[in-house]
């Protein structure tokens, strides 16, 4: 599903214009995206929750050459899905 249809399917179930569905949209995920960048874990109940996972340095070997190369340290955003979500999933 793209950003679009997002828009679309949120605007058509909450009777929005889309321009205002495509605000609330922007709102949700910058909201989403501040609160993980300061470190805390966002829970959506009923879908799931998210949190940045840190990942320490490593070695790692390039594949075409096999050298040896250190991969640096990095965060990223981990999913867990909601007991619910994964119902709806089979």
């Amino acid at each position: 599903m793209s950003r679009q249809e997002l828009v679309d399917a949120a605007a058509a179930a909450t009777s929005l214009p889309k321009n205002q569905a495509d605000a609330v949209l922007k709102a949700i995920l910058t909201s989403l995206g501040d609160a993980l960048g300061a470190g805390r874990e966002v829970r959506l109940a009923g879908f799931g929750s998210f949190a940045i996972s840190e990942r320490a340095a490593r070695q790692g070997r390039n594949p075409a050459t096999g050298e040896v190369v250190q991969i640096a340290a990095s965060k990223s955003v981990k999913f867990k899905p909601a007991k619910d979500l994964k119902e709806r999933l089979g």
